[in-house]
């Protein structure tokens, strides 16, 4: 169980070091320098941040207060590897899922099973779902299934480790598909337009050749 919920910087940092755990093992545990690079890397993020490796190694100091980060010794570069399933009391399936939703934001379970592989395969999206359940049922949660957005097929799922999804976010999500459904409906009101300022164009041009006003 967390102490206190973490900071978005706090949570990108702890998901990076286990994300990198899986992917890149041969330079993991992680440098500063590597840390940083992961928090601000470019693809796979949402959001993207552009943080300096001063406040990463200050989010480190309270990842370590809270037992989720500890520094490797033995080394002639401080290196830093995570605690996360451990100190939170997850399994290992749940802290590949906690992971992913830190690092790319809300998704559904399909979405989550695929950006997961690396970190743990599950055999399919109903297992996914059922660990995503298990976190939405701990006290405190760890994971909240959101309102479905209009036009959506399938919810959502965020993280509770930075504390309540806030309603701004929730009406964003739940805004996009309105977006796009309002675009589709300007495009064809616009084809409309042009189909019928075609036919009046015909309708004058037969006209004049039969001598009439339309």
């Amino acid at each position: 169980m967390l102490k206190r919920d973490l900071t978005p910087l706090e949570a990108r940092v702890l998901a990076v070091l286990v994300e990198k755990e899986s992917t890149v093992p041969d330079s993991y545990p992680l440098s500063a320098n590597a840390l940083t690079a992961g928090c601000n890397q470019k693809t796979a993020r949402d959001p993207v941040m552009d943080v300096s490796e001063a406040e990463v190694l200050a989010a480190v100091e309270e990842l370590k207060s809270l037992s989720l980060v500890n520094t490797v010794s033995g080394s002639r570069v401080v290196r830093y590897e995570h605690n996360f399933a451990r100190a939170a009391g997850v399994p290992g399936a749940a802290a590949a899922l906690l992971t992913q939703l830190m690092l790319r934001g809300p998704q559904t379970a399909a979405e989550l099973r695929q950006n997961t592989e690396r970190l743990h395969r599950f055999a399919d999206v109903s297992s996914v779902e059922g660990f995503l359940d298990e976190l939405a049922q701990r006290e405190p949660p760890f994971a909240v299934k959101l309102p479905k957005a209009p036009g959506a097929r399938e919810a959502r799922w965020a993280h509770l480790l930075c504390g309540p999804v806030s309603s701004v976010e929730q009406a964003s999500a739940a805004a996009v598909p309105r977006d796009e459904e309002l675009a589709l409906h300007k495009a064809e009101l616009a084809a409309l337009k042009a189909e019928v300022a075609s036919l009046r164009q015909l309708v004058n041009r037969i006209a004049a050749e039969l001598g009439i006003t339309p």
